[in-house]
C-alpha cells in the first residue's frame, strides 16, 4: 500500500509538472513570436534603408528566441558536455555543419550548444525537415530564412533545385556564416532498416548507429558557397562581396557534428516541452576539417562522406559501450566540456519576451479601441 501511495505521488508530481511546464511554454510562445514578428514589421523601413542593420538585429533576436527553447532543456536539467575539437576559434569563419539524426531533440541540443559560439547562431542556416514549417517555431525559421527541405524520390531533384536558389538569395544577402544539417535525410529509427538493407546491396558498412547519408544537398552546398579547385576540392580564398562589401573567403571548414544520448535513448521536443524525463547529459563530440580537404566530385565526396559516418558509427559504439568518446590518433585523452548557460541572461531574455508581449498587446488593443 505504501509502495503504491508513493507511486501515486510520483506520479501526481510528474503530471503536475508536465503541465505547469506546458502552460508556461504556450504563453511563452504566444509573447515572444508574435512580438519577433511585430518588431520586424515595424523595422520594415530600416530594411529598406539598411538592409545590413536589419539582419543583424533579426539575428540577435533569432538567438534570443533559440535561447528560449533552450532554456526549456536547461530548466528540467537537460545539459551538455562537449568533446573533441574547440569550435570557438572558428566561429566567425563561414563553415557547413554536418550532424547525425537521432530524433527531434538533435535540433533543440544544438540551439543550446551553439549559444556560446560567438555569432554562429544568429547567422547560421538550417536546413530541416519542412514538417518543422508547421510547428511553433516554423514561422520564425521561414523568416529568418532557413530551408525547408521535402524528403522522398519524387521531391529529391526538384528540392536540390530550390536549395541552390535559396542559397543564392538569401545565405550572402543575409550574411549567413554556418549551415546546419542532417545528411541522413531523416531519423534513424526511421531509415535504418533501409540504410542497411541499400549497403548490403552495395558493399558498403552495416551501420547501426548511424545511417548512410545522402549525398545531394551536401554537394549543392560545397558546390554553391565555395570556389572549386582543380583537384576537385573547394577553395577558401575567393568569394563575392559581402553586404559591408569586403570580400567573402567563402566556406572554409567542415563541422562533423555527433550527437550521443545515453544508453542509446535519443531525446525528442515533446520531452524538451514537459520534463518528464530526469535530468540528462546529452554528449556532442565535434571535428574540424578543412574545406580544402573536402572534394566536391560526385564520387570522392560520396567516400568522404560515407567515411565521416563509418568514424561517427566507431564514436558511438565506443560511447555506448564506455560512456566517453575515444581519443583522436595521437592522443591518449580526450578533453570534455561542460557547455554552460548563463541563468541571468536567460531570466533576461524571458523577461524581454514577456515584457515585450504586454507591450504589443496594450498596442494593438490601442489600435484597435482607435479604429472601432
Amino acid at each position: 500500500m505504501a509502495e503504491l501511495m508513493d507511486g501515486a505521488r510520483k506520479l501526481g508530481w510528474v503530471l503536475l509538472n508536465c503541465s505547469v511546464r506546458f502552460v508556461f511554454m504556450l504563453i511563452n510562445n504566444l509573447v515572444a513570436i508574435p512580438s519577433y514578428c511585430l518588431y520586424l514589421i515595424l523595422l520594415q523601413p530600416l530594411r529598406m534603408w539598411d538592409s545590413p542593420t536589419f539582419w543583424h538585429v533579426e539575428g540577435i533576436m533569432f538567438k534570443w528566441m533559440l535561447a528560449m527553447v533552450s532554456s526549456w532543456g536547461w530548466v528540467a536539467g537537460y545539459t551538455v558536455t562537449e568533446w573533441g575539437d574547440d569550435v570557438r576559434p572558428i566561429s566567425e569563419d563561414e563553415a557547413m555543419v554536418i550532424v547525425n539524426h537521432q530524433a527531434t531533440g538533435d535540433v533543440c541540443t544544438l540551439m543550446m550548444c551553439l549559444q556560446d559560439k560567438g555569432t554562429v547562431v544568429r547567422k547560421m542556416m538550417w536546413l530541416m525537415d519542412h514538417v518543422f514549417k508547421y510547428t511553433n517555431f516554423g514561422l520564425v525559421s521561414l523568416i529568418h530564412g532557413d530551408f525547408f527541405i521535402r524528403q522522398g524520390k519524387a521531391h529529391r531533384d526538384k528540392q536540390l533545385i530550390y536549395l541552390k536558389d535559396h542559397l543564392d538569395r538569401y545565405y550572402q544577402n543575409r550574411d549567413r556564416k554556418w549551415i546546419v544539417l542532417f545528411p541522413e535525410g531523416g531519423f534513424l529509427r526511421k531509415r535504418r532498416e533501409t540504410s542497411q538493407s541499400f549497403a548490403k546491396k552495395n558493399s558498403l558498412p552495416h551501420l547501426t548507429h548511424v545511417t548512410l547519408p545522402r549525398l545531394g544537398a551536401t554537394q549543392v552546398i560545397l558546390k554553391t558557397l565555395g570556389a572549386q579547385q582543380e583537384n576537385g576540392s573547394v577553395s577558401s580564398e575567393s568569394g563575392p562581396p559581402s553586404q559591408s562589401g569586403n570580400k567573402r573567403k567563402g566556406l572554409q571548414w567542415v563541422v562533423d557534428v555527433t550527437i550521443a544520448y545515453p544508453k542509446a535513448r535519443p531525446m525528442d521536443i515533446q520531452t524538451w516541452i514537459f520534463g518528464y524525463r530526469p535530468p540528462t547529459v546529452t554528449h556532442v563530440h565535434y571535428r574540424v576539417y578543412p574545406i580544402k580537404e573536402v572534394p566536391v566530385d560526385t564520387e570522392p565526396l560520396t567516400d568522404w562522406l560515407y567515411q565521416r559516418f563509418v568514424e561517427k558509427e566507431d564514436l558511438l559504439a565506443h560511447f555506448y559501450a564506455t560512456g566517453s568518446f575515444p581519443p583522436a590518433k595521437g592522443q591518449k585523452e580526450i578533453p570534455s566540456r561542460e557547455m554552460t548557460l548563463d541563468p541571468v541572461w536567460l531570466c533576461f531574455i524571458q523577461s524581454l519576451a514577456f515584457a515585450s508581449g504586454y507591450m504589443w498587446y496594450r498596442v494593438l488593443q490601442y489600435l484597435y479601441c482607435c479604429v472601432f
